[in-house]
């Protein structure tokens, strides 16, 4: 591609290079880059992709130049991380202890930059900015710093997932609840054009799209969004009604490398090709997503197996990921709380439990009694910081454990319980309980039925809230962490019944694959809501192999990502 000749320098490369070897053979990328390749993160959340992207050939294939984000919180959170980047570029470990200084000291609730190094928050600060898009001042001052800062005339990459709320099936469920909801007069649906309005005027080689996967299925005006999406993405200067000549795309799936271009029959294109499967790239969760890679027909690879996501070896669990982390004890809500005050709650419930399973036909009475026995309460429900002891965070995985744990880091950042009522404490603990024997978590009414344990909702036997209260099992990976976590923990409930809880912002940071010294900002509610919201940053670190060996249009072998 003759856009990439001002980057690379290239080595030890046949004049005529076999772009068609089989998907398993090996030829590794031998060129240097002579400056990163430029990266522009759209609706960046806390920086989930970005991070995988930056993360990329140890921070030296990408680089990103502009991240916006409308939430104030997420966009702190994107700032200091974007800092922090700055910070290990310089190469410089006076400076970056700066970073871990403000991590490792529970004095501190906000970083402040020191004269050292305030030249660098001010370029964080440019770098990741917040910024609504949509609007009309926010899309004035996104513009204003790709003037400033994106070299167009170089190779560059554009990631990103507008907002996804529309698009859900939770979401839609709740909106047809709305008898004034009108589908066509929902910004949400339309913001993927601010997305396809930076293609048009920008035109990056590569671009990278992440939605939900109700996205397939969404509909306005009786049309599926999706066929119009992938249309709109192929041809942007067609979509936008401008005219002109401008670059047009072809739409690749990273599971199967089947793809949709200009021309082609939306109607023939199978939705379901472009759904990504997390658990089967070594993420701990069953996330699905829709991920669209758009990748200039000026700079289509030479075989779609270029375009295909590794999948993993080894399924990667929840315990494997948290079994390490320091033990924590939810708090008591609505009385004076302390670990004995706890203690006595949760063998309180576990007594209750013991009776009433001894008048039912479940098999539990033995465990719970060996809970009474042996019960061992964390002794708190953690903090901010909590501090690290040697061998804290282990996966007995080297490369896992290479992107988790960072030696600077002396405590555990957003590590704190949530609060609990003890009714819900007697329903955690049957449903961990449970798990452990059978393996998976009860469900519904039915698998709640003993006395004492339905909620207060009218229409908990309806069906509607099968899954109202689960754990996420120890042996499996978890089940897709949302922005919900937010709202509350019930749907999250950690498989350990001596921590009786929900899980923590660090647990779900970690099976969303951010790094331990990844900072959120923020109360704990905000950073449950940047955490649900992210893309798993290990899953963006694989597109980024695939796109990087995509720009220089080279067969490299399917290796792990975290390499």
């Amino acid at each position: 591609m003759r856009d990439l000749t001002s980057l690379v320098t290239m080595s030890k490369i046949e004049p005529q290079l076999n772009l068609s070897l089989p998907s398993h053979e090996i030829l590794e990328p031998t060129g240097r880059l002579d400056a990163p390749i430029q990266i522009v993160d759209l609706f960046a959340g806390p920086g989930g992709l970005g991070e995988g992207f930056s993360s990329s050939g140890e921070g030296k294939h990408f680089e990103i130049v502009v991240s916006a984000e409308k939430d104030p919180k997420a966009w702190q959170t994107l700032r200091l991380r974007a800092f922090y980047r700055l910070l290990q570029k310089r190469q410089d470990p006076a400076l970056l202890r700066e970073y871990y200084y403000y991590c490792n000291n529970p004095a501190l609730e906000t970083f402040s930059p020191s004269a050292a190094t305030q030249a660098l928050w001010d370029a964080a600060g440019k770098e990741a900015q917040c910024i609504t898009l949509g609007s009309e001042t926010g899309n004035q001052t996104l513009d204003e710093a790709l003037d400033d800062r994106l070299d167009v005339q170089r190779p560059w990459v554009l990631i990103g997932g507008p907002p996804c709320q529309a698009y859900s099936v939770v979401g839609r469920a709740r909106n047809q609840a709305n008898a004034n909801y009108r589908a066509e007069e929902d910004h949400r649906h339309f913001l993927y054009k601010e997305y396809l309005r930076i293609i048009r005027e920008r035109q990056p080689t590569v671009f990278v799209m992440e939605n939900v996967k109700g996205i397939i299925s969404s509909k306005v005006n009786n049309e599926r969004i999706f066929s119009n999406i992938l249309k709109d993405l192929s041809d942007p200067q067609e979509a936008l009604h401008l005219g002109g000549v401008g670059k047009q795309y072809r739409i690749y799936s990273l599971v199967t490398g089947d793809s949709f271009g200009p021309g082609d029959d939306v109607e023939k294109v199978d939705p379901r090709t472009f759904i990504i499967r997390a658990e089967k790239f070594g993420i701990p969760q069953a996330r699905h997503r829709v991920i669209l890679l758009g990748i200039a027909t000026d700079s289509l690879p030479s075989s779609k197996n270029l375009v295909k996501l590794k999948t993993s070896e080894a399924m990667v669990t929840v315990g494997q990921v948290l079994k390490n982390l320091p033990r924590l004890r939810s708090s008591l809500t609505k009385v004076t709380d302390s670990r004995d005050a706890w203690t006595d709650t949760v063998i309180q419930q576990a007594k209750y439990l013991r009776e009433q399973v001894r008048l039912s036909d479940i098999k539990m009475s033995i465990s719970l009694g060996d809970v009474i026995a042996r019960f061992d309460a964390p002794s708190s429900p953690g903090g901010k910081r909590v501090e690290r002891v040697p061998g804290d965070g282990s996966t007995g995985d080297p490369d896992l454990d290479n992107w988790y744990l960072k030696n600077d880091l002396r405590y555990w950042l957003n590590h704190e319980a949530r609060g609990h009522m003890p009714t819900d404490l007697r329903r955690y603990l049957f449903a961990a309980v449970y798990a452990g024997i059978h393996g998976i978590s009860p469900k519904g009414h039915k698998g709640f039925s003993l006395e004492g344990l339905a909620p207060d909702h009218k229409n908990w036997e309806s069906g509607k809230f099968s899954d109202r209260f689960r754990v996420q099992a120890e042996d499996k990976p978890a089940t897709t962490i949302t922005s919900h976590i937010s709202k509350d923990g019930h749907y999250f409930i950690h498989y350990d019944p001596s921590q009786c809880r929900s899980l923590s912002v660090r647990e779900a940071a970690r099976i969303q694959t951010f790094p331990d010294d990844y900072f959120f900002q923020g109360n704990r509610t905000e950073q449950f809501h940047q955490v649900g919201n992210a893309v798993p940053p290990l899953l963006a670190a694989g597109i980024a192999k695939v796109v990087f060996r995509i720009l220089f249009d080279k067969v490299a072998r399917y290796d792990n990502p975290l390499e």
